[in-house]
């Protein structure tokens, strides 16, 4: 749908797009092609969008054969979108994606994959709720604020560096895959999008361990400019941040910035095993 399309039939469904909401459409269809190529999305795959907005995406996904299911938090959009790709594969949820039992969609325990155009409001907070699932995604393709992506592949001792970063690499090796210039969308944002592969580890925690790492890293981070193990210990036994750290190999005057993916995973599991 190119942009004079799209400006029309927002005006006659009586939309404007929000800001708030992150309602940034996408009007460049030989971009949307090129997101779904890299999905690589298989005849059978469980494949959930979030926002789909006005179909750039879901025009193609409803005709790779997967069992698809898309979140619209809008009213009128979701009323056109079900009129629009009646007779599809497409399971329209109308909800906000952030609140929305994901994990009830394909079934508890089911596989399934996320390609999406993610709305800048709720981008971060959707992942978040992600890492949280029994089940994750296999997958992410996604869409989010360049800022944001940068953000979930930094390395240590970067500003970009935080307790999200580590949170998520801990299950998904990240990749930056394209920086997306604003003329893709209508309206464009006042920022550069980028496009962000997710791809679960193999390695990653189990569900018990990957609680104490969020709980571990959300503290140590909360002053970035403090020692890490003093900010740890208001939510662990001091003694305990002290010999995980040491366990890990961490300096106990260090930062939690300094702090690598594999040192706070040493002592995730060290203070598992301690019982906290």
């Amino acid at each position: 749908m190119i942009q004079s399309q799209l400006l029309a039939l927002q005006k006659k469904l009586g939309v404007a797009p929000s800001k708030k909401m992150g309602q940034n459409f996408l009007v460049d269809d030989q971009f949307s092609q090129w997101i779904i190529k890299k999905a690589d999305i298989k005849e059978g795959d469980n494949v959930l969008e979030v926002g789909p907005g006005f179909g750039a995406l879901t025009s193609h996904i409803v005709k790779t054969g997967a069992n698809f299911a898309a979140i619209e938090f809008d009213r009128k959009i979701a009323e056109w979108l079900r009129k629009s790709f009646v007779n599809t594969s497409l399971k329209l949820i109308e909800g906000d994606a952030c609140k929305v039992d994901v994990a009830s969609i394909f079934g508890q325990g089911v596989p399934f994959r996320v390609v999406s155009n993610l709305p800048y409001s709720c981008g971060s907070v959707f992942i978040a709720n992600m890492l949280l699932l029994e089940t994750p995604p296999a997958d992410m393709l996604v869409m989010l604020q360049k800022e944001v992506a940068e953000r979930f592949s930094a390395s240590p001792g970067t500003e970009a560096y935080g307790s999200f970063t580590v949170r998520l690499q801990a299950m998904y090796e990240p990749e930056i895959l394209r920086i997306v210039p604003p003329d893709v969308f209508c309206p464009p944002p006042d920022v550069d999008s980028a496009i962000l592969r997710l791809k679960l580890r193999e390695d990653r925690l189990p569900h018990d361990v990957m609680k104490i790492l969020n709980n571990l890293v959300k503290a140590s981070f909360a002053h970035r400019r403090k020692k890490m193990y003093k900010q740890a210990a208001a939510f662990f036994d001091q003694q305990k941040i002290l010999d995980a750290m040491a366990h890990a190999g961490v300096d106990k005057d260090i930062r939690a910035e300094k702090v690598t993916l594999e040192e706070f995973k040493k002592m995730a599991f060290f203070l598992a095993e301690a019982g906290k």
